[in-house]
């Protein structure tokens, strides 16, 4: 048994793994999900390290079977669920126009309907903790907040997010379950990575620069870290943040506005 639990989903690297890292200090039993069980024992391990409670669970979170199994892990090795951390995603660069049919689909699939599944298995486990209810986050985007260019189809899934965000914690909050999303900028992660040599590669352009670019335009002058929306995300489930449901809020050092 815990007193604290959480899922993080895409926690083998880049945000999630800060989350899995954060929430763990904070003092949760973490359940780190991913599909590369050798990421996912490196973050586990890094929080045993350093004092904290977590376990591995591999599998992938666009198949509704999976968050079940998860969910249903998660009570069994520690007795309940408070946060669930909707974070697995992917990217794909390319205009709209000339997106693959099988990428179209990962999108949507890992971006989306994974969270759909969240928040479809979720909510029966915080039940169980009575008043105490639960907290439940999805991950958007700036690119949900204004769609990008070579990024229509994750734009498409971001945007979908905070509509999910604002009909779920509607329909959640008599159950104090709490729902919320983070938008994250330009995180120096991996999927970054990606992006930038995809532009290079689709627009002629240096590798290096589209990032480069992006990260200019931010307000308070450098990248994003994944453990600037690990902070965010850790205010997000704690008491502090008890009144604020149906949120998505840009953490991106000052480049979109509400």
């Amino acid at each position: 048994m815990a007193n604290k639990v959480a899922i993080v989903t895409g926690g083998g690297q880049g945000i999630g793994e800060g989350i899995a890292l954060r929430l763990a200090k904070d003092g949760y039993a973490v359940v780190v999900n991913g599909r590369t069980q050798s990421k996912l024992d490196n973050v586990v391990q890094k929080i045993k390290d350093a004092g904290g409670e977590a376990i591995t669970f591999a599998g992938d979170v666009q198949f509704k079977a999976v968050n079940e199994e998860m969910v249903a892990f998660a009570l069994k090795e520690y007795g309940r669920l408070d946060v669930f951390v909707a974070n697995a995603g992917i990217d794909w660069v390319d205009t709209i126009e000339e997106t693959p049919e099988q990428q179209v689909d990962n999108v949507l699939n890992i971006n989306l309907k994974s969270q759909i599944w969240a928040l479809q298995t979720a909510p029966a486990a915080m039940r169980q903790n009575g008043e105490q209810g639960g907290s439940i986050v999805l991950a958007s985007s700036i690119a949900g907040m204004e769609g990008f260019e070579m990024l229509g189809i994750y734009s498409a899934t971001k945007f979908a997010t905070r509509g999910l965000v604002q009909a779920a914690a509607k329909e959640l909050a008599v159950d104090n379950i709490r729902v919320n999303a983070y938008n994250p900028g330009i995180v120096l992660t991996p999927m970054w990575d990606e992006i930038d040599a995809r532009f290079a590669e689709r627009k002629n352009v240096p590798l290096g620069s589209t990032r480069q670019a992006f990260v200019d335009s931010i307000l308070l002058g450098r990248g994003e870290q994944p453990d600037d929306i690990a902070k965010y995300v850790s205010f997000l489930v704690s008491d502090q943040a008890d009144y604020i449901t149906g949120q998505s809020l840009a953490v991106d050092g000052g480049i979109k506005f509400q």
